[in-house]
């Protein structure tokens, strides 16, 4: 593993070493997570990859059209 040397500002400094001390991590591994996720983010959820399918779905109808009244009568469910 290599190191580098990062520059940041004092207060920026600070803050980010108290978050990491309150989440019971270092100041290293709390920037390598944060770069993980920034660089390679984890797989979706099942919620997410399920709206992502519902946005590029489509059922070709060939110029057809329904209305309410096709929708509930009988014939079409039968």
């Amino acid at each position: 593993m290599q190191n580098v040397t990062l520059s940041l500002p004092d207060d920026l400094l600070r803050k980010s070493r108290e978050y990491a001390s309150k989440h019971g991590t270092s100041l290293n591994e709390l920037i390598r997570t944060l770069l993980r996720r920034q660089i390679s983010p984890e797989e979706s959820g099942p919620i997410d990859k399920l709206i992502g399918h519902t946005q590029n779905f489509s059922i070709p109808t060939k110029g057809w059209k329904w209305n309410r009244a096709d929708a509930y009568d009988r014939k079409v469910f039968s």
